[in-house]
């Protein structure tokens, strides 16, 4: 009850903020509607004693009035609905506004590479209609409470016992509530099944997989692993509805017989001249609406369950990552770097688990170099990647920048004197010029400065080809947008990544995976050069990750990393004279070559 509670005062409190004039509004015309049907059955019940003994003015004027009632009644919500929607879809808009302040909004990639966190963000997806509709299902709340209050005091009116058909539709509530909680289990028991067939259906509709998929005979297999998944989570749901539905039919059942009783009741007394003809008439007629608010009842307790549950689960993501400890980030980074970033017994390990990924990691990186970070999957390269662009801090022990811990500097600050190129690149399918020029925001339309990014990323030939160069449409997204190759979007990637001319931080991770050696090689080439010059104007380092041999002997430092733990370190030179896993590798690499 608290949590519905809690999402009923959410939802006011944003639909004052987003338009108060629109809530007032609805909520006005919402309450005219409201009182007509309760007025409705007591002039009707009026009007026929009146008939009845031959009163023919109050005859006319009290069906006159329920007349109006009628009117009231159906054009009132209709209005009303207008204004519902405009706030409906303010309000929605305004969640999926928050929704995306949650997912972009902290510094970290904790809550990014957090299972149960991708589970809800899955069913606030699904369930995206509940938040357009939270507005009216809220308002419509204190509208049907209204018709009850009137209602009872009506049935109260004819016999005070009357006013425990009221009371009979509370089983209905509570074997609605029942349900939903079958249903809200249901859902979260399946949401990483229900991403599965997501991922599978989007994958069957791919272009890129496409190849992939007539090659290798995967589309009958996919459509397989799609309707098995598929059947697996509507089974579980079928059932949970089931369930839920025999609730709710027990509930309705105990309420259809307060309701029969209450008829029955009201009948005998006027066949005895207890009661009128007249209250006869209002009995039913108020007898048929509180059927209806039992049934509008139990919907909205639905209604209100599922909006409880969406805000339960936006409540939730918002807690989820909660401040990581550690003096405040309020310092700037340094203009330039003078004497570099040093590593001091470094270890960490993902939230939510119980093993370190890094371990004892020291070095120190002096101003101006570039270092190669070298060894096998799952060794720990990206984490420290991730670290060093405070995606996360460290378990224990710290990293300097120029001897100021790495924590005290601002996280969007630092970012700012990064430039960064992933193996997971990111496919901007914009102009090419946007594309590239998003690397630096702010310089996103400098003149020249695309171009300049292009040269030191050795791309011209990617653009070069393009039907009108920089403003080109990449993607298969519009009607005459060119498709790349894997290796051009990564050249476009590389590109990006150039925007930056003065970065404190350049890191590479796996950049050139799509290049061939040769490619890969001229490549790094360039961007030592690129990298030598960054180095001699702010002092920066350069970082890159890479398999290949070839390419790393290039650095002026090369981290050997296994387990976790720094295994090697040193120049080209001076690894292989050690003959140990650098050299080992180096010589496998090389023999694959010969």
């Amino acid at each position: 009850m608290n949590k519905v509670l809690r999402s009923v005062g959410a939802t006011l409190a944003s639909a004052w903020r987003l338009s108060p004039g629109r809530l007032i509004t609805a909520a006005l015309l919402m309450m005219l509607g409201a009182v007509s049907g309760p007025l409705l059955a007591l002039f009707l019940g009026v009007a026929v004693d009146a008939a009845l003994d031959r009163r023919t003015d109050v005859a006319v004027w009290t069906a006159a009035v329920a007349a109006v009632s009628v009117l009231l009644s159906l054009t009132m919500e209709h209005f009303a609905h207008i204004f519902f929607f405009e706030l409906g879809d303010l309000h929605k808009q305004d969640t999926e506004r928050q929704l995306g302040d949650l997912a972009h909004g902290p510094v970290g990639l904790a809550l990014h590479e957090r299972r149960d966190a991708a589970d809800r963000f899955e069913l606030l997806r699904q369930q995206s209609w509940t938040l357009g509709q939270s507005v009216q299902t809220v308002l419509t709340i204190g509208v049907l409470l209204t018709q009850i209050a009137l209602t009872a005091l009506l049935l109260a009116r004819i016999e005070p016992w009357l006013l425990l058909l009221p009371i009979f539709g509370v089983p209905p509530l509570i074997a609605g509530r029942l349900a939903e909680k079958r249903l809200e289990r249901a859902e979260l028991a399946t949401a990483e099944s229900t991403r599965m067939s997501w991922h599978l259906f989007d994958l069957a509709l791919s272009s890129t997989a496409a190849k992939e998929i007539r090659l290798f005979g995967l589309g009958g297999e996919l459509r397989r692993r799609h309707g098995a998944v598929r059947r697996e989570v509507d089974s579980r749901l079928r059932r949970a509805e089931l369930a839920g539905a025999a609730l709710r039919l027990t509930g309705q059942l105990i309420f259809a017989l307060g309701y029969i009783g209450s008829i029955v009741l009201v009948v005998r007394a006027a066949i005895s001249g207890e009661r009128t003809v007249g209250d006869v008439v209002l009995a039913i007629t108020l007898a048929v609406q509180t059927n209806a608010q039992a049934a509008g009842a139990v919907a909205l307790a639905q209604a209100l369950q599922r909006n409880a549950r969406a805000f339960g689960w936006l409540s939730w993501i918002r807690d989820a990552t909660p401040p990581e400890p550690g003096p405040p980030a309020d310092q700037t980074p340094p203009a330039v770097l003078t004497d570099g970033i040093e590593l001091r017994d470094v270890a960490f390990r993902y939230p939510g688990t119980d093993t370190d990924v890094l371990q004892g990691l020291s070095m120190r990186i002096p101003s101006g170099t570039i270092v190669a970070i070298v060894g096998d999957n799952g060794s720990g390269k990206s984490t420290l990647v991730k670290l060093l662009c405070q995606f996360y801090r460290p378990t224990a022990g710290e990293i300097t920048i120029d001897g100021a811990d790495l924590r005290r500097l601002d996280p969007l600050g630092w970012r700012q004197r990064i430039s960064a190129s992933f193996q997971d690149y990111i496919r901007l399918e914009l102009r090419a010029r946007s594309s590239i020029g998003l690397g630096d925001l702010p310089r996103l339309d400098e003149p020249g400065a695309v171009e300049r990014a292009i040269r030191r990323a050795d791309a011209e030939g990617v653009i070069d080809r393009l039907p009108i160069g920089l403003e080109t449409y990449l993607g298969k997204s519009y009607d005459n947008g060119a498709e790349l190759s894997g290796g051009q979007w990564q050249r476009i990637a590389l590109s990006r990544s150039m925007m930056r001319d003065d970065p404190l931080l350049l890191l590479l991770d796996e950049p050139a995976a799509a290049l061939d050696p040769l490619t890969e090689h001229a490549l790094f080439a360039r961007y030592s050069d690129a990298a030598r010059d960054v180095g001699i104007r702010t002092g920066g380092v350069t970082v890159f990750v890479s398999h290949r041999f070839s390419t790393v002997r290039m650095a002026d430092l090369i981290l050997v990393v296994s387990n976790g733990r720094i295994a090697e370190s040193g120049s080209h030179d001076e690894l292989l004279a050690l003959s140990g896993m650098y050299a080992e590798f180096f010589s496998l690499q090389a023999d694959a070559y010969r």
